[in-house]
């Protein structure tokens, strides 16, 4: 199920010519919120979690990115930057590093390359967009019946049951991608297993009536490429 807009390739490109390769473990963090920002990163390998802690002090997590993901974009063109966002790893990764400043020069210089990096971050902004629209319209349900449906079309394999979430999750985990605590998650997906919604094994959710979800928060069927968690 899984489709996505490609980073451009003259994007990657200018990461590989630096040939600037950082390796991360798993727990670290790649840069947190509010740090000073001086560089860029893409993805060669490995999972980074993309957070923000919100005012009451829980952690929103925002997405999930992978191979060939460009983080650290929100600073550009700012003077005296900082992240506004922090980049967990969660699993050891190989990242590109290109500094902040030669990344904005290669833009000014190229046009066409900066036409084409504004649509790919223009559509990073439709995601976040209409996840916050399910957040704020259904609250609580509609953030974790929301994650779910994302989930399925980032990790989806169809399954005889219905279709797997090839991820493990924690309820915890679950929580900070819905704003929320982790009883009152544990307590909706308890319901949606009684209503036969979905069914847990060993961390690994499996979505049994994905268009339970869909209606119940009036789904409006984005494209897949934007409904997404990574």
């Amino acid at each position: 199920m899984s489709e996505n807009l490609e980073l451009p390739i003259g994007i990657k490109q200018l990461f590989i010519e630096k040939n600037n390769i950082r390796m991360v473990k798993k727990g670290r963090f790649l840069f947190q919120e509010g740090k000073s920002a001086r560089e860029l990163y893409l993805i060669k390998r490995g999972r980074i979690q993309i957070s923000k802690v919100i005012p009451d002090g829980r952690e929103l997590s925002l997405r999930i990115c992978s191979s060939d993901d460009v983080i650290g974009e929100l600073t550009l063109f700012c003077k005296e930057a900082t992240y506004m966002l922090s980049a967990k790893i969660l699993e050891d990764s190989d990242i590109y590093v290109i500094g902040k400043e030669v990344f904005e020069e290669k833009l000014s210089e190229n046009g066409d390359l900066t036409i084409a990096w504004l649509k790919w971050i223009q559509h990073q902004n439709q995601q976040n967009q209409t996840k916050f629209r399910d957040l704020i319209l259904h609250g609580k349900k509609g953030a974790l019946y929301s994650t779910l449906i994302r989930m399925t079309n980032s990790y989806g394999k169809d399954v005889e049951k219905g279709i797997l979430i090839d991820l493990p999750l924690t309820n915890q985990e679950l929580a900070n991608f819905c704003g929320s605590s982790r009883e009152v998650v544990n307590r909706m997906l308890s319901d949606l297993k009684k209503e036969n919604v979905l069914v847990t094994e060993r961390g690994y959710i499996t979505i049994l009536d994905l268009d339970y979800l869909k209606d119940e928060i009036d789904c409006e069927h984005c494209p897949v490429s934007i409904c997404r968690i990574n």
